[in-house]
């Protein structure tokens, strides 16, 4: 290890680089990285390593992390390689953190010192090393750190510490834009520069600040050309030179902005003209950078404004790269030509034979290269040469995603070059049948628009051929095998449009033809669906046309065979030919006009003919519709039941969790007389999850006021519950349940959930309307495109209900907003009995009571239970109802609900004070029970303390 060897390194480095280079396989490469790496972590760690010695080892990470393997374990000792002084070692340090630090490292921290100390050193080449580092490791965070220092390397007296300072304000640039706006002005100036590196360095930020704002700098158009004619005139040092190209990379970069800031300009342009020439006249095309030169001198002058001698010239240019065996110029030819192209079509006529030829070459680049250019310089006297090579192409290639692509474009030249229809539908024939499926579906979508729409213009004899070729071209291959799905599409379709058209055909042999292809590929319920729709076509132009309609029997199996199918779309299609098949003449003529294929349909969103069944509906009691914005909480207490009954319609067991009830929105319900009856009234709004208090009413008062009961969700037995817990009154009283039933066993508060009883509907999705191709597909002499404009509608649909209200007096009741008594007991939610009124309450538990637990027929309880929750929330719903009270019976009858941590049913008791049991209103305990058993029986287990709960099953 301590021999030296070549470059002041040790014996053992040299080994290994040689090693590595004599490495067979990749695997004896990594064997000997490995073991190399095992090596210096255990060297790299040692006390007291010499600075050189140690410098050989960061060189030697170097070498592990190009080759692909971890190196990381050394990542700090390059970090510290460049704190040091020595000039030699600081450079070294800086190379390797540039190489195995990205500027996001965490390590990058420990540099930024380093390098703001550096920046400021006497010595330039530290000063270029850290500026190196600057430009690899500065993050968009540290950037204001060093960006002082580097502004003020600009003055630096060294032509290589500016240059390095404007590559680092570049990058700076390049990551945070906004960092550097405020120094463009900077760049400006070093473009009159004495160094020609330091001008040549500036050209690439400026290039960039033109790309995005051109106007800006118009000014400098004279500048550019000025150091451009200086260029070219060889006034840059020798050093400058490369294979005697004066500044070859200055020149091609000032080309590229030269470019940009004349096109469109023609002033601008015309300053340009001269050196332009004269730089394509020097040029020397014996060397690669002098045709890089040229071929940017071509780049230039198809991009500003158009000079004839510039595009005499670089077409000159362009037929030497053509005529040349190399084929790197013959690439740059391809690419040249595409470009004068635009601007100067008849450029392309004088190398046609020299592209075709470029075709022939096995370098499978320069051909799809050429496949480009011929796209650009099609025009109708060439594109039946053009096409046929490219098809040719396509069936040899084997790249699916470049066959797709040429494919599509021999289909746009054939639809915008046709020299005539039947050449047009035998080359459609060939794409489809060599590219399958991989021919985009817009390409068939928009063969079939053409077919339609038609060549001539306004030509009905020359469409009409158009479509009588197509239809015997696709007769005699529908009985090829294998045809692409997309080509049986188009098939099934021309022969539905156009299969009886011109009275060759009878609609017999085409719907025959039609079933054919149906029962070939009857897994594919695409081509399925166009064969039914082109014989509901063909039937519906014969009943139209007033012919005897005769179906096929292999057609009227095929009918009923769609009519079964799984598939909703078939079947929807089955059965509207079954009902066209069945209509009038009349009829079928307008709902399936001949040849509309491509008609605007016009669609009146208002649907005006509904108006006088409207109006007639809603003379007969029909409810008015209701915009969908004004939907919210609407609904009515009918509507409750509507719903309640459809949900008790569908069977099976509810899973859904338990929902808090929604609160309402506080309504003045209308005055009602005093009696004993419930009567119904309107539903109030609810609004969305929002917790209201409920008023209460007052103990002492003896008028009765509105009952409302909310219906929904009763009849789902194992549903979610539309209630929820009621705390017990901070006054020690408990709340009575209304209408003579038991109190429900209350829900714990944490379990309640709001409940939506309306869910948006889903808007139909708007189905993506095909993009069109390129305006040349039509351009000429073809009709301009018809748009079908097609209007996705949504189905709003809006129920109405209608509520049944009772007569009622115009008595004056208290209502509950009016009144600031202690609270009433609280409604059974559940109870769907009789509305009753009763100062006696059974609380008694049901099913304790066929345990044999309690005595249904005792009068009451001498005590009350003591375990009251105080921490049970009063339902929402609470406000829905009011508590009916009856002069002459005491209130104070009350229920002690259990206690939240589900306390046994034993704690259950029931007080009565006043009345007597035999004037208790309401459901009958004992037939309740008998209920309860009956279900038990069935294998139902109630989940709740309700003697009622079943009652709807069975009364």
């Amino acid at each position: 290890m301590g021999s030296q060897g070549g470059f002041g390194q040790s014996k053992e480095f040299l080994d290994l680089v040689k090693s590595i280079g004599e490495a067979r396989s990749k695997s004896e490469e990594d064997r000997i990285i490995l073991r190399e790496i095992e090596t210096l972590k255990r060297r790299i760690v040692e006390p007291d390593i010499p600075k050189r010695k140690m410098k050989e080892y960061i060189i030697r990470l170097v070498y592990v992390e190009m080759l692909g393997h971890d190196a990381s374990f050394g990542y700090i000792h390059a970090v510290k390689m460049t704190h040091d002084d020595n000039l030699l070692l600081k450079r070294t340090g800086y190379l390797a953190v540039t190489l195995f630090l990205n500027e996001d490292h965490d390590l990058i921290i420990l540099i930024v010192n380093t390098i703001q100390k550096d920046l400021k050193s006497d010595n330039y080449l530290v000063v270029c090393a850290a500026l190196n580092a600057v430009c690899r490791l500065i993050n968009e965070e540290t950037i204001p750190a060093v960006l002082p220092q580097v502004v003020e390397l600009l003055g630096h007296q060294k032509e290589a510490v500016r240059k390095k300072a404007i590559m680092a304000l570049h990058r700076f640039y390049q990551k945070s834009p906004s960092s550097v706006s405020h120094l463009i002005s900077n760049f400006r100036k070093k473009l009159c520069d004495n160094d020609p590196g330091v001008m040549g360095a500036t050209l690439c930020p400026l290039f960039d600040l033109i790309t995005i704002d051109v106007k800006s700098f118009k000014d400098l158009v004279v500048s550019f050309v000025s150091i451009l004619k200086q260029v070219t005139e060889r006034r840059l040092p020798k050093s400058y030179d490369y294979h005697q190209m004066p500044a070859p990379f200055i020149q091609i970069k000032l080309l590229k902005i030269l470019a940009l800031l004349g096109n469109g300009d023609k002033h601008a342009s015309g300053q340009m003209y001269t050196v332009i020439g004269d730089l394509m006249r020097k040029c020397d095309a014996s060397t690669n950078i002098g045709n890089a030169v040229l071929y940017e001198c071509i780049c230039c002058v198809s991009s500003i404004y158009p000079n004839t001698k510039l595009l005499e010239a670089a077409a000159e240019i362009i037929s030497k790269f053509l005529k040349s065996d190399n084929h790197n110029l013959k690439y740059m030819g391809i690419d040249a030509l595409g470009r004068l192209i635009k601007i100067n079509p008849d450029v392309a006529e004088q190398h046609q034979l020299a592209v075709i030829d470029c075709l022939e070459d096995p370098d499978d680049t320069l051909k799809r290269k050429t496949f480009e250019l011929l796209h650009k310089m099609t025009k109708s006297s060439n594109v039946e040469v053009i096409v046929n090579r490219m098809i040719d192409y396509m069936i040899s290639v084997n790249d699916f995603h470049y066959k797709t692509e040429i494919a599509s474009r021999c289909v746009e030249l054939a639809e915008q070059y046709a020299p005539s229809n039947h050449w047009f539908i035998l080359t459609m024939n060939k794409v489809f049948e060599h590219a399958g499926d991989l021919v985009d579906i817009k390409v068939a979508h928009n063969l079939m628009r053409l077919i339609a729409e038609g060549f001539g213009e306004d030509d009905d004899a020359a469409d009409s051929q158009l479509r009588s070729s197509a239809v015997e071209s696709y007769l005699r291959i529908v009985t090829e095998p294998k045809l692409p799905s997309a080509f049986l599409q188009v098939i099934c379709w021309v022969l539905g449009e156009y299969g009886t058209a011109d009275g060759n055909y009878s609609a017999s042999y085409i719907t025959g033809k039609i079933c054919d292809v149906a029962e070939a590929y009857s897994s594919d319920e695409t081509v399925k669906a166009y064969a039914i729709t082109a014989l509901m076509k063909i039937y519906a132009f014969e009943i139209a046309a007033g012919r005897k309609l005769d179906i096929l029997t292999e057609c009227q199996s095929l009918i009923e065979e769609l009519a079964a199918s799984h598939s909703t779309d078939l079947q929807q299609r089955a059965y509207e030919l079954q009902a066209v098949v069945c209509l009038d003449a009349h009829a079928v003529e307008c709902i399936m006009p001949s040849d509309a294929s491509c008609e605007d349909i016009e669609i009146d969103i208002t649907l005006p003919f509904l108006n006088s069944y409207v109006q007639q509906s809603l003379q007969n009691g029909a409810q008015p519709y209701i915009p969908e914005d004004a939907r919210t909480g609407a609904l009515s207490v009918s509507s409750f039941s509507n719903q309640e009954h459809r949900e008790t319609s569908s069977h099976g067991l509810k899973f859904e969790a338990y929902e808090m009830p929604k609160p309402p929105v506080p309504s003045r319900p209308p005055p009602v007389s005093i009696s004993t009856d419930l009567v119904p009234v309107p539903e109030p709004s609810y609004s969305r999850e929002t917790h209201v208090s409920p008023p209460v009413l007052s103990a002492s008062s003896s008028g009765s006021s509105e009952l409302k009961l909310r219906l929904d969700g009763v009849q789902k037995k194992w549903g979610r519950p539309t209630y929820s817990s009621s705390p017990t009154s901070s006054s020690g009283v408990s709340p009575s349940p209304a209408n003579g039933a038991s109190k429900v066993e209350p829900a714990a508060p944490s379990t309640s959930r709001p409940r939506e009883t309306y869910k948006d509907s889903k808007k139909a999705e708007v189905d993506p309307e095909k993009q069109k191709l390129a305006a040349s597909l039509f351009g000429g002499a073809s009709k301009s495109e018809k748009r079908a404009s097609s209007t996705s509608h949504k189905a709003s649909k809006g129920s109405s209900h209608s509520t049944g209200t009772s007569s009622v007096s115009k008595s004056s009741v208290p209502s509950t907003s009016e009144v600031k008594s202690p609270p009433q007991p609280l409604p059974d939610l559940l109870d769907l009995g009789e509305p009753t009124v009763s100062t006696i309450v059974p609380s008694a538990d049901p099913f304790m009571q066929l345990e044999g637990l309690l005595d249904h027929d005792e009068s009451g309880s001498t005590g009350s239970n003591a375990a009251l929750d105080s921490t049970a929330k009063v339902p929402d719903i609470v406000s829905l109802y009011s508590e009916l009270q009856v002069s002459g019976h005491d209130s104070s009858s009350t229920i002690s609900p259990l206690s939240s941590n589900g306390s046994n049913n034993k704690n259950l008791k029931r007080t009565v004070s006043g009345g007597s049991p035999q004037g208790m209103k309401g459901p009958n305990l004992k037939e309740a029970l008998e209920k309860d058993a009956l279900v038990r029986q069935m294998g139902v287990n109630p989940t709740t303390q309700n003697p009622n709960l079943f009652k709807d099953l069975f009364g």
